[in-house]
């Protein structure tokens, strides 16, 4: 190993295997990893290899305590990357937040380590950056491994909005209000301004960060890059959506070990963020929002439950032979 460091987070690692290649100064990328696997190497490969922005990005891992191997693994693969230890499993929102304190760029993207980066991303992104100075936040087009689009760039929902598609979005997924509220109308393949873009992989302008004080930390998972994407807009800053940039996202690959410990953290989110979002006479909603939310936990429990005992019965049935 190259160098050793210490630093506020707690251990620092770094790995320069290819010293000669020249960092971009207009942009780092931030992983934050737990238990990713070797989808670590490919996310953090992926940002290297996307050399639009004046040549390969300055590249930061936030380890999360994972327990996997997975830092091991990307550390022997040979990519240059700085690793940060975090002091546990802090979170997404804090660990994003380390990471981008441990790197220089004016532009940082954070990135899931589940997510791979296409080439010609970082030059979709920062073109947007160097001709808007307004934008605060960028999100690039996110598709599922299938090749399907997932719904990146959304609207933040009205209350009615919100709670049709709270009620009716965990078994008729195309209903009018999950329609409105992530945008399924909205042509994937158009640039527009939105509410808020998806945390999965969000480049971001350091100085708007500096604006709003990064990402809120009380958020453990789900919601962070919501309240982010809020307060920039409060700020005077834009978000917007940029399709010219693209990312693969495998989706869940670290959260679904502990499904049901995040569904109630996906909730717990949601409240904190209503209590934030609901200023003078319209926190009189706020107790209902929280039955509401409760109750909703409890059926997204449920809705898991039996569909995953589906899914088991369906195995052992292939197993068998049946059918």
């Amino acid at each position: 190993m190259d160098s050793m460091e210490s630093t506020a987070a707690g251990d620092s690692e770094s790995l320069s295997a290819d010293a000669g290649s020249p960092r971009s100064m207009r942009w780092g990328g931030v992983v934050v990893n737990h238990n990713a696997g070797a989808l670590l190497t490919d996310a953090v490969r992926s940002l290297l290899l996307d050399v639009g922005g004046g040549g390969p990005p300055e590249v930061v891992v936030v380890d999360n305590a994972s327990t996997d191997g997975s830092v091991e693994a990307l550390l022997s693969s040979g990519v240059d990357v700085r690793v940060v230890h975090s002091p546990g499993n802090v979170g997404y929102a804090r660990g994003a937040n380390l990471g981008i304190a441990a790197c220089r760029a004016p532009v940082v993207a954070v990135v899931n380590p589940d997510a791979e980066v296409e080439i010609g991303t970082a030059a979709a992104v920062l073109d947007r950056f160097d001709r808007e100075p307004e934008l605060g936040a960028v999100g690039p087009r996110i598709t599922n491994t299938d090749g399907t689009d997932y719904p990146s760039a959304r609207s933040l929902p009205s209350m009615v909005d919100a709670a049709g598609h709270g009620v009716l979005g965990l078994f008729w997924p195309s209903n009018p209000f999950t329609r409105r509220y992530r945008q399924l109308d909205a042509d994937p393949s158009r640039s527009r301004d939105v509410d808020w873009v998806s945390g999965a992989a969000v480049w971001l302008r350091r100085a708007a960060l500096d604006d709003v004080g990064g990402w809120d930390e009380r958020y453990f998972m789900y919601m962070e890059d919501v309240d982010l994407c809020w307060r920039l807009r409060r700020r005077g800053w834009r978000v917007a959506y940029e399709p010219a940039g693209r990312v693969i996202h495998a989706q869940g690959v670290s959260t679904s070990r502990r499904p049901y410990r995040m569904i109630l953290e996906h909730h717990r989110s949601a409240w904190r963020f209503a209590r934030r979002r609901y200023t003078g006479a319209r926190r009189a909603v706020l107790p209902a929002a929280g039955l509401y939310l409760a109750a909703r936990c409890a059926a997204a429990w449920v809705e898991h439950a039996v569909r995953a005992g589906a899914a088991r019965s369906r195995t052992r049935g292939s197993l068998r032979g049946d059918g």
